[in-house]
């Protein structure tokens, strides 16, 4: 009888008649409700429950019963009231009136159950009276001085201006604020006294994040900031000094950083005490958002990027840049340079160098680790080009061989590519940490010593190696070598990082170094770098459908098509890719700008953070993985590579499925230490197939040195294309 009546319910639902969008959005507010949540517990997207409320497209079943439903226990609950007052007329926004003792700002009954002081949600137009009240709570709530409560707000607001010049900031989830500051100055004042904008500290002795204003087309016309850089400004990457506004900031006694009034802008005033005051400033239009990391997230609309960066704040941190620069700050508020020391006779604390940290001063490289133009390097010959016996040179494969016969007789060609293969080599990565590297000739070789070692690895043949504990026999010519990026067999001594090495011994094979440049103060820097971007990489990637521990098949269905399932939250999932890349990348950055010149310091070698070492050691544990995953492979399975870029590598194979590469058998595992297919960092998903015709085509017209890694995906080759 049970199962009849919720049939007849369902039939009910399915006909009834639904709200106005407006009653719709009203209901799910009284309850207080989220759009997440509704969205979540329907099985729709977010965005689609916003167009439900909006107007803009209506429910259909089975959805639209569930929404019905929904909709009418929600009226019993909150019926509409007929008695209700009518809108008060505008009132300016800057000036307010204190509410009456009874109702303080946290107690009064027009506010929205689950929603913070002074917020809104996401989509609703605010009415005058909303706008009077925001300002009265703003100008009279006193901020509370616990992390919590401090930072109520979140991390960012995004801002944007109606045509009555009305400023509105959305912030994170949904949340909308009425902003009355009229100026720059007095924006940058109301954000550090009465917006609760920030985050707190990752780390105990770190520093809290400063908060986010991203400005809006019609923000920056409000507060007098130009749309567009001009030619000369985009050259200089920021406003002249002698900008209206930045006059306007002067005389309130705000400065900005050495990087001036630019995309990324920093606006503060010296600390006081343990008292810091600093706002930053994101302005999409002048190219702040980098398509080549962000997508079209500068062309979205403000609550849509509201979404988007502040899914990045919450998931990775407060953006201080682009992804890369980002991606080195994260390091930092994650193993702070300092901590608090001990009392001294006065009770007054000191800070000291924090055990596990790269310290705060700079820390001089290797010769042999400087790249070229370094001061280190500046009695050298204008024109010496330096090779492999002169430095390190650990960089990601670019390596591509000709088809065999038994390959050109298979019909696909398959690439698999590994997640997050930077972020995986960093995890469990021992490095040097605040001490300079030491010069030791002739040294023996030590595994778990952080450095750089001279040494000759040209005998280690890859037809007969150490697999696991036994010697095995392959077709070394088929696999690219281990200790080069371009996969050629060394051909005398040249430089390596610690697991470039490591892994020549692990082979089967002797060493001898020559010299080398040790770091005895070691330490797993990175491990809390990594677990911080493979957690938002895993829950950004089960936004788009894809959840951990699928089965090999169903991951890859998963896979099919999951960036179109949340355009926005795929733009940051690009972010945190990015970050990871770029976040290493920065550890070796080079000099920029047209005033340098080779032999001068540039501004990076005076960050504690620029270690080209640690990168040397990320990169060449990421090769190395690589390598040891596609001999594990060819011994097992006798398929070998016929091309590999970074962490893309191509095989022919008869099927066009990563499937048809990796052997799985029944009980769902593949060969022991090769690729994984699955979501996790490490493991691989489908790169893309192109038939074997294709490659002879293509090789055919371009050259057979074409690395067909690089064009797996699409199968479009350009003339002069040479690289990603």
């Amino acid at each position: 009888m049970s199962e009849l009546f919720d049939a007849v319910d369902a039939l009910v639902a399915s006909r009834s008649p639904l709200p106005p969008p407006a009653e719709r959005k009203r209901l799910r507010q009284a309850h207080g409700l989220t759009l997440d949540e509704v969205a979540t517990a329907l099985r729709v997207r977010r965005a689609t429950l916003s167009g439900w409320e909006a107007g803009k497209t209506e429910p259909r079943p089975p959805e639209r019963d569930a929404y019905a439903r929904l909709l009418e226990q929600l009226a019993r609950l909150y019926p509409a009231d007929p008695d209700a007052a009518a809108p008060e007329p505008d009132t300016a926004r800057d000036t307010a009136t204190a509410p009456p003792p009874s109702e303080t700002p946290e107690t009064r009954p027009d506010r929205e159950p689950g929603t913070v002081p002074g917020a809104r949600p996401s989509g609703s137009a605010p009415s005058p009276a909303s706008r009077r009240r925001d300002a009265d709570r703003a100008a009279h709530t006193t901020p509370p001085q616990a992390a919590a409560d401090r930072f109520a707000n979140g991390p960012l607001l995004v801002l944007d201006a109606d045509a009555e010049r009305r400023v509105t900031g959305y912030g994170v989830g949904g949340l909308m604020l009425d902003v009355p500051a009229k100026s720059l100055p007095a924006l940058v004042e109301w954000t550090l006294t009465e917006a609760r904008l920030g985050a707190p500290r990752l780390h105990g002795s770190g520093k809290d994040a400063d908060p986010l204003l991203v400005l809006t087309e019609s923000a920056l016309e409000r507060y007098g900031l130009p749309v567009r850089l001009s030619q000369p400004e985009r050259l200089a990457g920021r406003l002249p000094d002698g900008h209206k506004v930045l006059k306007q900031l002067d005389r309130a006694n705000w400065r900005l950083t050495q990087r001036g009034f630019g995309p990324w802008a920093r606006v503060y005033r010296p600390a006081e005490g343990r008292t810091r005051q600093c706002v930053q400033l994101c302005i999409p239009s002048w190219n702040a958002l980098d398509p080549r990391t962000w997508g079209e997230a500068a062309q979205l609309e403000p609550a849509e990027l509201a979404r988007v960066l502040g899914a990045y704040a919450v998931r990775v941190m407060t953006p201080r840049g682009s992804a890369a620069v980002t991606g080195l700050e994260l390091m930092t508020a994650l193993n702070p340079p300092t901590r608090a020391g001990e009392p001294d006779e006065s009770g007054r604390r000191h800070k000291e160098h924090r055990p596990g940290s790269l310290g705060e001063h700079p820390i001089e490289c290797a010769p042999c680790e400087a790249p070229d133009g370094h001061p280190l390097l500046a009695h050298l010959p204008r024109f010496h080009q330096r090779g492999p016996a002169e430095m390190l040179l650990e960089e990601a494969y670019d390596w591509a061989r000709e088809l065999t016969d038994d390959e050109c007789m298979r019909r696909y060609l398959v690439g698999i590519d590994v997640n997050l293969a930077f972020g995986a080599a960093a995890n469990g990565a021992v490095v040097g940490l605040a001490t300079p590297p030491v010069h030791v000739t002739h040294p023996a070789f030590d595994a778990a010593l952080p450095g750089a070692w001279l040494v000759d690895l040209s005998h280690v043949d890859l037809s007969r190696v150490l697999v696991g504990k036994q010697w095995r026999q392959l077709r070394g010519e088929l696999l690219p070598n281990p200790f080069t990026p371009t996969g050629e067999r060394p051909t005398g001594p040249a430089w390596y990082a610690t697991p470039t090495v490591a892994y020549a011994v692990e082979l089967g094979y002797d060493v001898a170094p020559v010299e080398a440049w040790v770091r005895e103060e070691k330490g797993r820097f990175l491990d809390g770098w990594y677990k911080r971007l493979r957690d938002a990489y895993i829950e950004t990637m089960g936004d788009l459908g894809v959840g951990e521990k699928l089965p090999p098949a169903e991951f890859l269905k998963a896979m099919d098509g999951h960036r179109r399932r949340d355009p926005e939250m795929a733009m940051v999932l690009d972010a945190v890719k990015s970050t990871v890349k770029g976040g290493i990348g920065k550890l070796r950055e080079r000099a920029r700008g047209g005033g340098w010149k080779p032999g001068q310091a540039w501004p990076a070698l005076s960050r504690p953070t620029w270690r080209p070492d640690i990168r040397a050691a990320v990169i060449s544990r990421a090769r190395v993985n690589m390598h040891r995953k596609m001999l594990n492979l060819a011994a097992e399975t006798g398929r070998y590579p016929v091309a590999v870029l970074s962490d893309c590598a191509v095989y022919a194979a008869d099927g066009p499925s990563p499937l048809d590469v990796l052997p799985y058998g029944p009980d769902g595992r593949t060969v022991p230490g090769s690729f994984r297919i699955g979501v996790s960092p490490g493991m691989v998903k489908h790169e893309g197939t192109q038939t074997t015709l294709w490659a002879e085509e293509v090789r055919e017209k371009y050259g057979q040195d074409l690395n067909l890694a690089r064009y797996i995906k699409t199968g479009e080759v350009t003339a002069g294309d040479d690289g990603e």
